[in-house]
């Protein structure tokens, strides 16, 4: 076997192995090449090529989403490295695992007019756990195995993105048969998140109270152990809301929250108003929730999360430093039932809601909503589904996804740069076949993610193609000016067929009703191959029939 005869890659190499960090996204370049023979040269990695270190990071995101421990990327100096920021940004605000390795030129090559050289210390300051800067040269090994023992021991416990700084200088392609160095490695802690409140007085306020709201952000699926799901959902006085990223199912659980509080008026708001709003898992979709509750404030918000708690509602006053599942285990004992009909005149509400909503899903004409619909009814049991961001993820909360598919998407920043390059990377290291629904606008903003040898054979791509940003005309605004049109919806009259020709997906494509579902039926029987389908619909009738729904299941 090969190293490379810098200490420095056999260090960031041979600790990246003891830690089981071991899928590595490389971009091409030559500042790096001791680390890319580090890394390709060891048959104990799998090591992936992506050229565009944008779509590279949202693989390497996608990867670790699945997998639920650190996945690395390594690129060379220069502006390649701030490629990787819009998937670094994401993996901290949505607490997944990356590590960010670059190369850069020693310290005396900085910011003397050298070719492809920036300042790469600390550039993700904003947005990063840990950053490691190392200095080339043996007398700082003990130093540089601290600062790489911290960064990746910093990813593993605290679930986040972290940035490792490499400097080398020429020559970088020189090999050695024999490894020259063993770094020590520090295990990362294993840190068990106990409760140190006195959860009594918490009990007492929770008994009390005759309304308490659960409200559920993003979970990975089988986040909480089901028979706390039961208990949560048979308290009459406890109303839980939950999104499809938050991928818990109950009966008695509000999964369409917008088409549950969209019609409401005033006094509505004020029968709905919670004591107690208990919240866990990260960042919530819906925007009507969160002004509801700042409008409506309770009188208490407590959060459960063994990281971070976000005053989302400008009324936090509680932060359970533990996890979901720790916290129920010690809290429910300490509760009694409330006589309350809070659940019940809620879920009437929601029964009323669904059948309302099955009336209008008959008589539609043809647009996205349409369309949703239709995918959803057919979207085969046991799968993995990515969703993109914009509409594509607001839609997907109206409608009912089956309890075995498991739903992603990027909520962290809400971006739609990266959604597809995510889905893929996310798609490569799942066990579930992968369906993955898009926009056009962020399909084409990321159409580089298909630039990938490393495509599922029974990945589905769906694309909604409105020939622009559809979701504009759902904001508020004056439409149909030459201004919106260019600016805000960014019209265009572009197509994926070229694209899935070049890149070896099976395209097929629906623009009317009529061959609509059964379209949709041999799209997801065929499974020969990557495959896109793209669904055109018309952009002027799609906010209408949305707007005029949250008017119509009143």
């Amino acid at each position: 076997m090969k190293f490379s005869d810098k200490i420095l890659s056999q260090t960031l190499v041979q600790l990246c192995l003891d830690k089981d960090i071991d899928h590595i996204i490389i971009s091409p370049g030559s500042r790096n090449a001791p680390l890319t023979i580090g890394f390709a040269e060891n048959l104990s990695f799998k090591c992936f090529s992506i050229v565009d270190e944008r779509c590279a990071a949202f693989f390497a995101l996608g990867m670790a989403q699945q997998l639920k421990k650190p996945v690395a990327v390594v690129c060379t100096s220069g502006s390649a490295l701030l490629n990787y920021y819009p998937a670094i940004a994401e993996a901290f605000y949505s607490d997944i695992p990356l590590v960010v390795i670059s190369a850069d030129r020693p310290s005396n090559f900085i910011d003397i007019g050298d070719g492809q050289t920036i300042r790469q210390e600390n550039v993700f300051a904003n947005h990063i756990l840990y950053s490691a800067n190392c200095e080339e040269g043996e007398t700082f090994q003990i130093k540089n195995e601290t600062e790489l023992n911290i960064a990746l021991n910093t990813a593993i416990e605290l679930n986040g993105p972290v940035h490792i700084n490499i400097p080398f200088s020429e020559p970088l392609y020189h090999t050695v048969q024999n490894q020259l160095v063993w770094p020590q490695n520090v295990p990362s802690r294993v840190e068990t998140k106990e409760i140190t409140e006195d959860l009594s007085t918490f009990a007492k306020q929770w008994n009390q109270s005759k309304r308490k709201m659960v409200l559920v952000g993003v979970l990975s699926p089988n986040s909480v152990e089901q028979h706390f799901v039961e208990q949560l959902a048979k308290d009459e006085s406890i109303l839980v809301l939950s999104e499809t990223t938050s991928n818990l199912h109950h009966e008695n659980f509000i999964s369409a929250i917008d088409q549950l509080i969209a019609p409401l008026a005033k006094e509505d708001f004020e029968r709905l108003q919670p004591d107690i709003l208990l919240t866990f898992g990260g960042m919530v979709v819906s925007k009507k929730i969160k002004s509801f509750l700042r409008s409506f404030p309770p009188k208490a918000h407590w959060h459960v999360d063994s990281k971070k708690a976000y005053d989302t509602f400008f009324v936090l006053n509680q932060h359970f430093k533990t996890t979901i599942n720790n916290f129920l285990t010690e809290f429910l004992p300490k509760t009694t039932t409330a006589n309350s009909n809070y659940q019940s005149q809620w879920l009437a509400i929601k029964r009323h809601r669904l059948q309302r909503h099955a009336i209008y899903e008959s008589q539609i004409p043809y647009s996205d909503f349409m369309v949703f619909s239709k995918i959803f009814k057919q979207l085969p049991e046991m799968r993995q589904l990515q969703l993109s961001n914009s509409a594509t993820i607001r839609y997907a909360q109206l409608f009912d996804i089956h309890s075995s598919v498991h739903v992603f998407c990027n909520r962290g920043t809400s971006g739609i740069d990266g959604s597809t390059s995510t889905a893929l990377g996310a798609a490569y290291a799942s066990t579930l076949p992968t369906v993955y629904i898009t926009g056009d606008l962020s399909f084409f903003y990321d159409s580089n993610a298909l630039w990938n040898n490393y495509v599922p054979k029974n990945f589905k791509l769906i694309v909604l193609n409105n020939g622009g940003g559809g979701i504009f005309r759902i904001l508020p605004g004056e439409k149909d000016s030459n201004v919106f049109d260019t600016y805000f919806e960014t019209k265009h009259n572009l197509s994926a067929k070229k694209l899935s020709e070049m890149y070896g997906f099976r395209y097929s494509m629906i623009e009317k009703e009529e061959s609509l579902e059964q379209e949709i039926k041999e799209f997801f029987s065929k499974n020969d191959g990557p495959s896109l389908l793209e669904i055109f619909t018309p952009s002027t009738v799609n906010d209408k029939v949305l707007l005029d729904y949250f008017k119509f299941v009143l």
